[in-house]
């Protein structure tokens, strides 16, 4: 494996581990629960409940440090910012057994389309 390769992976496990533990968890000492408490229903404590939401955030210094680590061009910022966040959210998609947040749903690959959709 190559090291930009490796780097993409740590990028996008530790984008998925913020965006749990912002989302999820309480936090050491509850900390991250006493934060989201604090934010109640505002717009950035909708956000932190929504791992998929905090995940495009966390993702963002992430793909900063990926970019100049594989000295990737400028240009390559917003794709690699989002691939990071997309990644996290396939392993919460792949680990999580709850409910969709609201607005997320999943729909099922047809017969007539090879591509299955998220509404």
């Amino acid at each position: 494996m190559s090291k930009a390769v490796a780097a993409f992976v740590v990028a996008v496990l530790a984008t998925w581990r913020i965006s749990r533990l912002v989302a999820k968890e309480d936090g050491p000492f509850d900390l991250v629960l006493r934060a989201r408490a604090r934010a109640g229903t505002s717009v950035l404590g909708r956000l932190m409940d929504c791992p998929y939401c905090v995940s495009v955030w966390a993702a963002l210094p992430l793909a900063g440090w990926l970019i100049r680590r594989s000295r990737l061009s400028a240009a390559d910022v917003v794709p690699v910012w989002l691939a990071i966040s997309a990644g996290a959210c396939l392993i919460e998609q792949a680990t999580s057994d709850g409910p969709q947040p609201d607005g997320v749903e999943v729909v099922e690959q047809s017969s007539e389309s090879p591509v299955g959709r998220v509404r």
